[in-house]
């Protein structure tokens, strides 16, 4: 079940640490976050290195649908009566710069880079949809009311944001990665201050960023109740649509459009992990009545870390922690996200103001209504008198038989049948 990135991309290894080093800056976590974060300080000057337990881009960033766009869903609006207007212009332009850089980067590096325009799509609620405009419209995002003609149902209007892009993540993070001073197949077993330990060396350092998807450590920054993770799953279709924009449901359970080449990529059947949703069996459901003559070519699925306010955590990881950092819960955006998480951390570990970076500071106020939801989960699975129990917090996993694996509702810890660990804030294998 790899992905299509995973299918057309060569991959560029890297051999794992040998030898005990030391380095100003120590980034955990070889996905898009850690990868961006490692270019941007060696472009700077500023010595780093990054450890990867398995293979760079071998967890969610491979199982992306690659979209870099500023609208993410219908956040806007929700952000102004949050925070304020001028907070959700910071986190507009900080999107803003971040396409920006891809389409510089880009035009250096072969990675089927393409502008599309982007739709945030409702299937019955057109006041959501305006409601959404005059608020990117007052924080100076350029946004117009489109309709869907593209999409093979009737909607009740989109957002349409153009000039954005999708590309190929993989193509450009292995171009990117490349000259980096990078350490795979090297699992961080413990971080003592100062200095991470590994099976073949340690590490000394000064600055640390943990860019892990879920954060390691679970006795500093609360992170453990401030994310959750969502599933979703992915067909792409040969001899199904070619589309000229990017379409999005603003529903968390709706579904996703983009091309690719000459295939579609049709996303959606979301849902909290550990938890029932619809999986690839909607998608199929979906594709086979409105693409009768489509081929399920490729299928994979993704998990998601989601924030109680819809904002990623970046920052420093909590106060009881100095000169440790995070980047985390990109809320499905992760390429726009990951970029600005790289220019927020690259000023923040050289003592430098970030214009950004109040927007995501770990540290804002946990009180949201999904905090609540969190703790109910957690205590839930926690007093869930079954086996197996996730290494993680000891909650009970539930069995996943759309893709034959054992997952956490707390956390979204998942491991195979017979137990290795697929996807953190769990660091260990399963004994199941």
């Amino acid at each position: 079940m790899n992905s299509v990135w995973r299918e057309t991309a060569e991959p560029f290894h890297f051999h794992p640490l040998k030898e005990n080093k030391n380095t100003d800056v120590l980034i955990i976590g070889g996905g898009i976050a850690g990868i961006l974060c490692a270019y941007k300080l060696k472009n700077v000057g500023v010595d780093c290195i990054l450890l990867e337990a398995t293979e760079i881009c071998g967890g969610i960033t491979q199982n992306t649908t690659a979209k870099i766009t500023v609208g993410h869903g219908l956040i806007y609006d929700k952000m102004i009566r949050r925070f304020g207007e001028d907070q959700a212009r910071l986190y507009a332009q900080a999107q803003i710069k971040a396409c920006e850089e891809y389409a510089a980067l880009c035009q250096e590096i072969d990675c089927d880079y393409e502008t599309k325009d982007s739709y945030v799509y409702s299937l019955h609620d057109r006041e959501k949809i305006e409601k959404e405009l005059i608020a990117l419209n007052r924080i100076g995002v350029k946004a117009v009311f489109s309709d869907t003609e593209e999409l093979p149902f009737e909607t009740a209007g989109a957002i349409c944001i153009e000039h954005q892009a999708q590309f190929h993540p993989l193509k450009f993070l292995y171009a990117i990665a490349k000259d980096l001073p990078i350490f795979e197949n090297t699992k961080v077993l413990a971080l003592k201050p100062k200095k991470a330990m590994t099976d073949y060396g340690e590490i000394g350092y000064k600055k640390l960023i943990i860019a892990t998807h879920f954060p390691i450590l679970n006795k500093h920054g609360g992170y453990f109740l401030k994310l959750y993770q969502h599933r979703s799953y992915v067909l792409a279709l040969k001899s199904a649509q070619n589309l000229n924009g990017m379409y999005v449901d603003e529903s968390d359970k709706g579904l996703s459009f983009r091309n690719y080449r000459d295939f579609l990529l049709l996303g959606g059947g979301a849902h909290r992990t550990g938890k029932k949703g619809g999986c690839w069996q909607e998608l199929e459901m979906f594709a086979k009545k409105h693409y009768e003559n489509a081929e399920f070519v490729f299928r994979w699925a993704t998990q998601d870390c989601l924030t109680l306010d819809d904002i990623p955590y970046i920052g420093p990881y909590a106060s009881s922690v100095p000169d440790m950092y995070v980047a985390t819960g990109f809320n499905k955006w992760g390429m726009t996200n990951a970029m600005a998480a790289a220019n927020i951390l690259c000023d923040l570990v050289r003592e430098k103001k970030n214009p950004h970076a109040s927007v995501f500071s770990p540290s804002r106020t946990v009180l949201r209504p999904q905090l609540a939801v969190n703790i109910f989960e957690s205590v839930a699975g926690l007093l869930t008198p079954t086996k197996p129990r996730c290494p993680h917090l000891g909650c009970a996993l539930k069995y996943n038989r759309a893709e034959h694996s054992w997952d956490c509702p707390c956390h979204g810890s998942r491991f195979t049948e017979n137990g290795k660990l697929i996807d953190n804030p769990a660091t260990d294998d399963k004994k199941i």
